[in-house]
């Protein structure tokens, strides 16, 4: 029986970089053969179209492999200047950066001690399927990489302080343990999916899902606000 007191939250510091490896490697060969005016099109991040995402994901990508992280640079202010910096570039130059972070950023954010970065990684699979969800694609957040974003999701989510949850998903040969205990309150427990999980986590639409949730309410179990 998994009990709330025995959570450990362990970090694999190149588990992020694994992860934004193996998604550079799956993502990219369907961002280069898509026409670009599917990249207009509007994603499940407000008000942002899929090549307004992918230009976000570049720069926070960039900025972490080349040290510009100030104080409030992942801010939504932030954020949007990002992207309107990128608003008259080229596509292929866009996807070009993109390409860079994937693959520079992982050694980077593996040295930083107290893990900090860590989320910016799972951050960019969820962003990816965002696109991937916008384009139509099967899976948009689960394929190759979802083994590697599950455990950094288990991190993350007690890093951001949601209450302990016990997962029940399919095919998996164990319950996931997110979140961290909270006193005199017993896990949550869920059964569904791992992608309906993932949408939970990160505030993604869930139209269209079944999923079973007790012990937490969804807006509790959010990593990015």
């Amino acid at each position: 029986m998994y009990a709330a007191d025995e959570v450990v939250c362990v970090r694999d510091p190149w588990l992020p970089d694994r992860l934004l490896r193996t998604e550079r490697d799956a993502l990219m060969p369907l961002l280069r053969r898509t026409p670009e005016a599917r990249f207009e099109l509007r994603t499940a991040c407000p008000g942002w179209t899929a090549r307004q995402v992918l230009a976000h994901c570049a720069a926070a990508l960039v900025r972490i492999v080349e040290g510009r992280l100030e104080e409030g640079v992942f801010l939504p202010e932030a954020n949007a200047a990002d992207v309107a910096e990128r608003e008259p570039w080229k596509l292929g130059r866009v996807l070009d950066e993109l390409e860079r972070g994937f693959s520079e950023a992982g050694p980077v954010i593996a040295a930083t001690e107290d893990g900090t970065l860590d989320a910016v990684a799972l951050g960019e699979w969820v962003h990816a399927g965002d696109v991937r969800e916008a384009f139509g694609e099967p899976g948009a957040y689960g394929g190759a990489s979802l083994d590697l974003a599950l455990p950094l999701l288990s991190v993350t989510s007690r890093r951001r302080d949601t209450p302990a949850l016990v997962a029940v998903v399919p095919d998996r040969p164990e319950p996931l343990a997110l979140g961290g205990p909270v006193e005199g309150r017993a896990p949550a427990r869920y059964r569904g999916d791992a992608a309906t999980l993932v949408r939970l986590y990160s505030g993604r639409p869930l139209v269209g899902t079944r999923y079973e949730l007790t012990g937490a309410t969804e807006q509790e179990l959010l990593i990015y606000r």
